[in-house]
């Protein structure tokens, strides 16, 4: 389904079931929710939504049944939230199906599934375990223990063990928040981030907390940072790959969809910007043991890479909802994961069939700039670099071109995308200023070490 093309949606999810898509946080761009607004929107569910005061776009979607307003941060304590979710469920009337679509929902949502579930449909996901994957840790701690290849990873304790860790290591390494509502309450970094130096790692877990952005501290008997550490796969020698799945409550993985990431934003270590279909057998069959083996029900959105040194899926995150790019992947049924979710709730089959390959998703507001930079890159990069290592097995075939779905811009509900624009402005503009700030105060700090 083109976004310049609507076509009728045909799955027959159950129309006297509402939804209720749920978000944490004050992100008004966020194409994610939109796709959950539209893709059962599109087949006749009443969609119901979480959103932030004012006129965020998903406020203006032909397919918004209703919305609640909410002011939470994520700062909150969690528990704070549930009576808000049962009052939405009590004004919505009906047991709905809830969709999260970010991990603080999802793993909200699991840790109080008794309390929810006279008021919602939930998946029959063990209570801990969405927390586990969403947290950098747990990941890999899960990775670990059921042999699925991951980048090596570093919790540390402290902002002593950051040093010793930065004495040691290989350089660049990637940093990452560790638990999901750690990076809303005091994020040590804004999104996942790739430091090239010793200097980079210890002056970003010793900056003042005054400036609201750091544990601070000299190092000395700090508390642990809140952060892992992660090792840096190159990208001169790696792919980036996606896998979407909805797993039922035997955790059978009914809908598997995988896909190719092209561009990401931040660059090379962000959230998804463009990315086609193409179904990977290899790692389709890695994601279907792990979901198997942790005993995992519901939305899955698992980040890859392929370390080409070694031939080997590295698995780099795992969302317990949906992705933003979800709307990218369906079967030939008309099934995306969202979809999957309603069905199975509702005690509806979920149609297996072949994965829509060579479909095109490009995230509007991200993809522009990240375009350019891939582009720069890409320019300044050598002519010719090391030869690729042989793959352990058969590559996934190229796929034919096919449809390009625009997250934002629709024609059968275009008003999202132009609310969209000053929000996406607004953001881009705070960003810059905190770069600009940050750029500042470094330099001051290396002009008054110069000085003494």
């Amino acid at each position: 389904m083109s976004t310049l093309q609507q076509a009728a949606c045909q799955v027959p999810l159950d129309r006297g079931v509402p939804a209720l898509m749920l978000k944490i946080g004050q992100y008004p761009v966020h194409s994610g929710g939109l796709g959950v607004l539209r893709s059962l929107g599109r087949c006749g569910v009443p969609v119901y939504a979480i959103t932030e005061p004012g006129l965020p776009p998903a406020a203006v979607s032909r397919y918004m049944t209703g919305r609640f307003v909410s002011r939470a941060t994520g700062r909150e304590r969690p528990d704070s939230l549930i009576p808000g979710l049962v009052a939405a469920g009590r004004h919505i009337g009906t047991r709905s199906v809830i969709v999260s679509i970010d991990d603080e929902a999802a793993v909200l949502v699991a840790e109080h599934r008794e309390e929810l579930s006279e008021h919602f449909l939930l998946p029959d996901v063990a209570p801990g375990l969405p927390g586990c994957l969403a947290s950098k840790t747990g990941l890999f701690e899960l990775c670990r223990r059921h042999g699925i290849p991951a980048p090596a990873s570093v919790t540390p304790g402290s902002v002593d063990e950051v040093a010793d860790f930065a004495a040691t290591a290989r350089f660049p390494v990637v940093v990452k928040n560790a638990d999901p509502w750690q990076r809303r309450r005091q994020p040590v970094v804004p999104h996942t981030t790739v430091l090239d130096s010793p200097g980079d790692l210890l002056a970003l877990v010793r900056r003042d907390p005054r400036d609201g952005s750091g544990p601070g501290g000299d190092g000395s008997a700090e508390p642990a940072p809140g952060l892992i550490l992660q090792e840096y796969l190159p990208i001169e020698q790696a792919e980036d790959w996606i896998s979407h799945l909805y797993a039922d409550a035997d955790s059978d993985c009914v809908v598997m969809l995988t896909g190719r990431k092209v561009r990401s934003w931040p660059p090379y270590a962000g959230l998804t910007a463009s990315a086609y279909t193409v179904f990977n057998p290899e790692l389709a069959a890695l994601a279907e043991r792990f979901c198997k083996e942790i005993g995992y029900s519901g939305i899955g959105d698992l980040d890859w890479r392929l370390d080409l040194r070694d031939g080997q899926y590295k698995l780099v995150d795992f969302n317990p909802r949906p992705g933003n790019p979800f709307r990218l992947f369906e079967n030939e049924a008309g099934v995306d994961v969202v979809r999957a979710l309603h069905l199975d709730l509702t005690g509806r089959d979920v149609p297996r069939a072949r994965e829509v390959e060579g479909k095109r998703i490009s995230v509007e507001h991200v993809d522009i700039p990240a375009r350019l930079v891939y582009w720069l890159h890409d320019w300044r990069a050598p002519s010719a670099g090391p030869a690729e290592p042989a793959r352990p097995g058969p590559a996934p075939h190229s796929p034919e071109p096919g449809p390009t779905e625009y997250a934002w811009l629709a024609t059968d509900d275009p008003l999202p995308f132009f609310v969209m624009i000053p929000h996406a402005l607004r953001t881009a503009a705070g960003v810059l200023g905190r770069k600009l700030r940050g750029r500042a105060r470094t330099s001051r700090q290396r002009w008054r070490k110069a000085s003494l």
